[in-house]
Parts: structure tokens; sequence; C-alpha cells
């Protein structure tokens, strides 16, 4: 029997029990130096900052968001696992190393470091900001989404309760805090992901395993994978195969997962995180741990969406001859109408819910995929701690990484131009205090665009990876691996990536977020060898290279003592 009230107990329990802990670890590990307020003292030993890692990256777009695109999109849904992990392999091998032996606070400080510029610097700022900022929309909304459902509160309340959280051990902590609460965040969210799709995996297939329940007969002694069941499913409805690729061709999906490659090495909140840690060694080692600790999520999400879209459509078509009956359908249905993301029409004004792919004839006009993570648990009838859990973890995923990004705009205009440029004499006294306040003023920022978000941005974080991949990671891998790349060049390429990618992503931003082109029929979208916007970021900085060593064959080399200072670091120690 559902108990509203039993549910609430326990939501209130996991959610409030755990921001208890968040407040009470931030008020232990406050920063009381720049040092500790940017990198944590440098002091983190490799396997917290790996957790650390783990939940920063797990955000609201991988804890709610990533299983609820798997779920629609399903074969087409791996460019985000291929490419959101393949990225911290890029980190390991080619970047972490390098700029931990350089030893820097900030990313647009080791930009003017290595080209120096204050340009270069400024620009750099710029280009984190558009990229952290476009990213952070998607944690607002998670963390609103979560809020307006579980504690049933307005969106714009739930959002500010959350701003709150965020503001408390973000601000008093700074990286040191962040780091410690983003431990205990990352094993509150592990647990929330892992449960229930261990239940669910049991319910369906008989596997307490979720990896291997994916591939394995269902329980009913039918004898039919999971996998062939959901086709058969949805491909009666109208919908594509699941199994089979609907992201618009190889090559799109091939630049998809390219551009959220260098994306996730270009981000500048997952950069500062090796900056952490004691040594090149520990940056190394900490980028092993963080893919372990982000596995555990990443190689069960392929389940939780398959099995999401499985319960989801066998609810509302429980058999082939049989569609639900409206005026009977189940309480998470209702909850999640109230909330505005999940919408019915009666539009043959039968009184039952008809799902298709038709648009003409669907009356399910709307199923938003980031509530099927936080939905699966009721859909599925678990136990309502188990629904409780989820929402600890959907608020643990978006809070640890806002807080993240937070941390890398206030950094780069406290740090970067306000210390860098404007006033390089600011104490270190002053600085805390000016970072603090940047964050506060960062976090408002974040609260409007997650109450206000931009049209070009509101329906996905992967834009962020390909600004950040057309604009910050060329311009690191140039100066890690090209000696006599200038600050001009260095400049001319992030200008040009970041401009020509968001120049594209304005000019398709209505068709950006259908990876399926079948949908448009005869209406097919003008892009560029068919590659979607989200996916343009590699294109950019194919572009951005391209520029930058067309205009450092027409300048002077970088100086010798940065020629020097490029093969320091490019042969790293282990201290």
């Amino acid at each position: 029997m559902f108990d509203m009230t039993e549910l609430q107990l326990y939501t209130y329990i996991a959610v409030f029990g755990s921001f208890a802990l968040y407040f009470g670890i931030a008020w232990f590990a406050r920063a009381s130096s720049t040092s500790e307020f940017y990198v944590a003292g440098g002091h983190i030993s490799p396997i917290h900052n790996g957790m650390a890692i783990g939940a920063d990256w797990m955000s609201a777009a991988s804890f709610i968001s990533m299983a609820g695109l798997i779920a629609f999109l399903g074969y087409g849904g791996s460019v985000f696992l291929m490419g959101w992990t393949g990225g911290y392999v890029i980190l390991a091998m080619l970047l972490a190393p390098y700029m931990r032996k350089h030893g820097k606070f900030t990313v647009p400080e080791f930009i003017y470091d290595r080209y120096c510029s204050k340009t270069a610097r400024v620009v750099a700022v710029i280009c984190l900001i558009i990229a952290s900022l476009t990213y952070i929309i998607g944690q607002m909304k998670g963390v609103g989404v979560a809020f307006s459902r579980f504690l049933e509160v307005d969106y714009g309340l739930g959002l500010g309760i959350g701003m709150g959280v965020v503001w408390v051990y973000a601000v008093l902590g700074g990286m040191k805090g962040i780091t410690y609460t983003q431990i205990a965040q990352y094993c509150v969210l592990i647990f929330a992901y892992t449960i229930p799709a261990i239940f669910i995996s049991i319910q369906l297939t008989g596997n307490p395993i979720p990896q291997l329940g994916l591939g394995s007969t269902l329980s009913d002694g039918s004898g039919v994978y999971l996998l062939d069941k959901l086709d058969m499913i949805v491909t009666d409805l109208g919908f594509h195969e699941y199994t089979t690729d609907n992201m618009g061709g190889t090559l799109n999906m091939f630049a998809y997962t390219m551009t959220l490659m260098i994306g996730t090495a270009g981000l500048p909140h997952v950069i500062m995180r090796f900056f952490t840690v004691p040594s090149v060694k520990a940056a190394r080692s900490s980028a092993g741990y963080a893919l372990v600790f982000i596995a555990l999520l990443y190689t069960v999400a392929p389940a939780v969406g398959a099995m999401a879209r499985l319960n989801l459509t066998q609810t509302i078509v429980p058999s082939e001859t049989e569609n639900l009956v409206y005026s009977e359908r189940p309480e998470w249905f209702k909850d999640w109408e109230k909330t505005g993301l999940l919408e019915f029409e009666d539009k043959n004004g039968d009184g039952k819910v008809q799902y298709s792919a038709d648009n003409a004839t669907n009356e399910m006009v709307k199923i938003d995929r980031d509530i099927m993570v936080l939905a699966n648990p009721a859909i599925a009838n678990l136990p309502n701690w188990v629904i409780a859990l989820v929402a600890a973890g959907g608020l643990a995923a978006a809070l640890s990484t806002a807080a993240g990004l937070l941390l890398a705009i206030s950094s780069s205009i406290s740090h970067d131009l306000m210390k860098g440029i404007f006033v390089p004499n600011l104490s270190e006294k002053k600085e805390l205090l000016a970072s603090r306040l940047v964050m506060t003023l960062s976090i408002l920022v974040a609260g409007y665009l997650g109450l206000h978000p931009p049209g070009f941005a509101a329906g996905t974080v992967a834009l962020a990876f390909g600004l950040a991949a057309s604009s910050i990671f060329p311009a690191l891998m140039m100066g890690i691996f090209s000696k006599k790349i200038n600050g001009k060049a260095a400049v001319s390429g992030m200008v040009a990536g970041i401009g020509i990618t968001m120049m594209y992503v304005f000019q398709h931003k209505g068709l950006m977020f259908i990876p399926d082109t079948s949908f448009l029929g005869d209406m097919k979208p003008n892009w560029f060898f068919g590659i979607s916007p989200n996916a343009f970021g590699v294109i950019g900085a194919i572009v951005n290279f391209a520029v930058a060593f067309t205009v450092g064959k027409f300048t002077d080399d970088a100086p010798e003592h940065v020629q020097q200072m490029v093969e320091n670091f490019r042969v790293p120690k282990s201290a």
C-alpha cells in the first residue's frame, strides 16, 4: 500500500540527514587560507581525491539525466558513457600530471604562465565562465526537480534551499570543505543509484547484478531476453529499436563522443581537482581511482535506463490489447503530473492512455527524461526507504557538481582577474574574502539561471562540453606539447574555437536537442555534415588548433624561458 506519510518521513530523514552531514563536514574542514580555499592545501590523498572527483563528476546529468537519455535513446545513449569516461583517460594521460607539476591554482593561471599573456588569461576566464555557467544550469534544474517532487515544495523554493546548502559548505570551506563534503556525497549517491538498480534487476531478471541483468532473460519464465522484450515493445509502439543507433548516423555519433571526451578533459572544475594532491604521481593515481569510482555508477546506468523504459512502457501499455485507464493511474503517475514533468492529454476522449511514437495520436504529451531515475523505484513499487534514498542521491549529485563549478567560476574571477590582473597587491586575507563574496554572487547567478534558463542551454549540459572542448582543451594541449606556440596564437585559437561553436549552436538552437532526425520526417536540419550542435565541439576544437598553428607560423615563437618551462614540466616526476 502506497503510504505518502511514510514516504515523506523517509525522504525528510534521508535528505536533511545528508544535509546535516554536509554542514558538519564543511564546518570542520573550513578553509583558513587561499591555498585551502583553492586547492585544499594540496594535501588530499589520491583515493580520497578519486572519490571527490567521482562525486564532482557524477552530476545531476550523470545521476538523473544520463539513464533517462539512455532510456529513450537506447544504444545511441552509449555516447555519454564512452565520452565521459574516455575523457578521464585523456586527463590522466595527457593533462593532469603536467599541470600538477606546474603547481598553480587555476586553469587560467596555467595559461597565463605558459603563454606569458594577460589577454590569454582573460580569454581563458571568459571561456571558463561560459562553459561552467552552461553546465551549472543542469545542476540547478536537478536540484529543483528533486525538491519539487520529493519534498512537495515549489520548484523555485526547492532551488532556493539547494542554493542555501551549497552556499554554506562551498563559501565556508572552499575546495577543502567541498572535497570532504564530496567524499560523503559520493557515498550517498552511489548507494542511492545502485540499491534501486539491484532491487529492479532482481524483480525483472532474478539477477542481483544490474550489469548482468541487462543481458539476462526475464524472470517470468518466458525465456525472452530483457533487451529483446524491450525491442519488441517499443517497436510495436512505433519507436526505433532500442538496440540500434538512432543518433543521426555514425559520423554524428563519433563527433558527439569525441566532443564529450575532450570536453571532459577541458572542464576547469574537473582539472582543478588534480591540483589538490601532493604530487604528480598522486595526480595519476587520482585519475585511476576516479575511473574506478565512476565506473561503479556508469556500468549500472545502461541497466537502469533499459529497465526504467521497460517498466514505464509496461505500466502505460500493460498488454497488447489494453492501455492504462487514466482514472486508475498509479500514485507515482499522479505525483509526477503535479510537477508538470509528466503530462497526459486525452485526445480521443476514451479515458485511456494512448502511448506511441505518432505525435498525432500519442496522449503522453510530455515525459521529461529527467524523471526516469527518480521515478523508477516508485514505478517498480520498491519500498519507500529506497525511493527516499534516490531523492537524497539525486540531490547529492547535483549539489556536489554545482559546488565544484561555482568554485571554478569564483576562483577564476577572484584569483585570475582580481589578484592576477586588476589588483595584484591584494593581500591573502582580502583575496579570501573576495573569493567568498564572488562565490556568493556566483550562487545567486546560478540560481537565477536555474529559474530562467536561456533557451539555447535549457535542454542539455552537453553544450558545456562542446564549449570547453572548443576553447580550453586545445589551449592546454598546445601549451603542454608545443613549446613554440605563443600567446597570440593561443588567444586567436580560443576565440575562433568557442566563437564558431557558439555561432553554430545559436544558428541551430531550435533543433539541437533532437538526436534522432527521423522524427523530423522530410524536414532534415541543415547541419554541417550531419553533425548536431551538441556534437560540434570537436569541430570547434579543430578550428582552434588550425587557427592557433596558423597564427603561430606568422608570429614569433614563445620566449626561451617559456620553452624551458615547458620542457621542465613535460617530463613529470613523482614529486
